[in-house]
């Protein structure tokens, strides 16, 4: 009995430490700006439909891709947001695309972004190609409990309204044919992007 106690105790412990490796996350696949240039995004207010590559054609753009705007987003869109003095001053708009809009969840991100917020529903090409989730894994990475700390200590809070299991992810676009310039995806809940990088990628369009 107790051989069989410690070896599911040892095997629990194996589990846990393997969770907290990256071997079983998925592997996010690269996305093209021609891939994300195609996608049909909706205006929030009139649902007015436009290709996504409007948005960066002239002047490029950051764009970030929401994973659920009830929480940890929102620490990562204030933190963006920070950078907008400086991207008007380089002529680079801020935008967030979003998977659902539910009750007022979407109304309720905007204090904490500083740009334009658009609805990727149908496609939802900026959580791909390949799109990745992150469900019950999440409750033993010990860097997820660190990033709900790290938001709550920071005087973030939510809800966990809406899909939030897909991962989200970060794009900062050239304008032109210049590409994709940063992409950062989300790993696991709360896994934001350096804006140090997203600034130093804006510098280059």
């Amino acid at each position: 009995m107790w051989s069989l106690g410690l070896g599911a105790i040892g095997a629990a412990i194996a589990g846990i430490f393997l969770a907290n490796t990256d071997l079983l996350l998925d592997k996010p696949e690269p996305a093209s700006v021609e891939y994300l240039g195609e996608t049909d995004l909706k205006t929030i207010a009139d649902e007015k439909t436009f290709k996504a590559g409007s948005l960066w054609e002239r002047s490029g753009a950051v764009v970030m891709a929401v994973r659920r705007p009830g929480f940890l987003c929102r620490e990562e869109a204030a933190e963006l947001s920070s950078l907008k003095p400086q991207l008007d001053q380089l002529g680079v708009p801020l935008y967030a695309v979003v998977k659902e809009n539910i009750e007022s969840e979407v109304h309720d991100f905007k204090p904490f972004f500083s740009g334009d917020v658009f609805l990727d529903e149908k496609q939802q090409h900026f959580y791909g190609p390949a799109q990745r989730k992150m469900g019950g894994l999440g409750i033993v990475r010990l860097g997820v409990w660190a990033n709900f700390l790290r938001a709550w200590r920071n005087g973030h809070s939510g809800n966990v309204k809406g899909e939030g299991f897909i991962l989200g992810g970060m794009f900062v676009i050239g304008a032109g044919e210049q590409g994709i310039l940063l992409e950062h995806r989300e790993k696991e809940f709360g896994d934001k992007v350096n804006i140090s990088s997203v600034l130093e990628a804006a510098r280059k369009i």
